[in-house]
């Protein structure tokens, strides 16, 4: 080992011991009361399989979080693509616009979207005003809603990583697909599409693991009508004190995010999107 390796790995050493004193221990702490709160065993794993509540919660959990990740995707890549194909000026601007709401609370996003979505709120005053509707609607404190919050909340994130990996698409390919007598949607489907998917595999990854343990949005967007898993986690702690039970999902939680790591880590495509280029 070299003097320069040396010291990189000392200075590495006060993050790793950091990391392990609020990282790994506390994860340590949960998986060991799994175990033994309130009594010691797998008691409170078997429950997670058996207790109708709990899969009531997850199936909403994994309902919502699955049209969240499709709506996102969906809406991020288009915006990304026009972002491409803009002049540097109108860039600048939408790109400025993309990132405001990330200096906004979530707190205030998910009750603006109360302001815009509830019954007299401004969304159905003006489908009612219109002659639209005949009645308000109901788009808020059901799944709807805590999509609509979601889906908000989690595209610029999305828009950006997309952006990054459309960006680096060599657009001389583009030319040389239209100057074969490609057609616009066969160029996309041909072309960009299938260049992009390293960016769509890495935007879908992180917006399926953020959505899967979504707290604030669905609870104030929800009112507590829909539950999802890191809701009722917190219920157990707080309110019933289960502390037994919500470790326990908490554990089933961090396994399944691992898990989808490391399946989407055997994609090629998401290992192009972490390694970049080794050239």
């Amino acid at each position: 080992m070299t003097s320069f390796q040396r010291w990189a790995f000392c200075l590495t050493v006060p993050a790793a011991l950091l990391t392990l004193c609020l990282y790994v221990l506390p994860i340590l702490q949960v998986l060991a009361l799994s175990f033994t709160e309130p009594t010691l065993g797998f008691g409170n794993y078997v429950a997670l399989f058996h207790n109708a509540a709990i899969g009531r919660v997850v199936r909403t959990t994994v309902i919502v979080s699955a049209v969240t990740t499709v709506l996102t995707i969906v809406m991020s890549y288009a915006v990304a693509f026009a972002l491409v194909h803009m002049s540097p000026a109108p860039r600048r601007v939408a790109l400025f616009m993309v990132m405001v709401p990330f200096w906004i609370s979530v707190l205030v996003r998910a009750f603006a979207w109360i302001t815009i979505l509830r019954r007299n709120g401004v969304l159905n005053s003006a489908l009612v005003g219109s002659g639209a509707v005949s009645e308000p609607l109901e788009l808020v404190y059901n799944q709807f809603g805590v999509i609509v919050g979601m889906v908000h909340y989690m595209m610029p994130f999305a828009i950006m990583l997309l952006y990054a990996n459309l960006s680096e698409i060599d657009l001389r390919i583009i030319q040389a697909a239209r100057s074969l007598g490609a057609r616009p949607v066969t160029i996309f489907f041909r072309v960009w599409l299938p260049l992009s998917v390293p960016g769509l595999a890495i935007a879908g990854l992180f917006i399926v693991i953020f959505s899967l343990g979504f707290l604030v949005t669905p609870a104030i967007l929800g009112a507590g009508r829909v539950l999802m898993v890191a809701e009722y986690i917190s219920v157990q702690i707080s309110s019933t004190l289960r502390w037994g039970v919500a470790t326990a999902l908490s554990t089933m939680l961090l396994l399944v995010v691992g898990i989808l790591v490391a399946l989407a880590m055997r994609s090629p495509a998401l290992r192009a999107a972490f390694e970049g280029d080794r050239k």
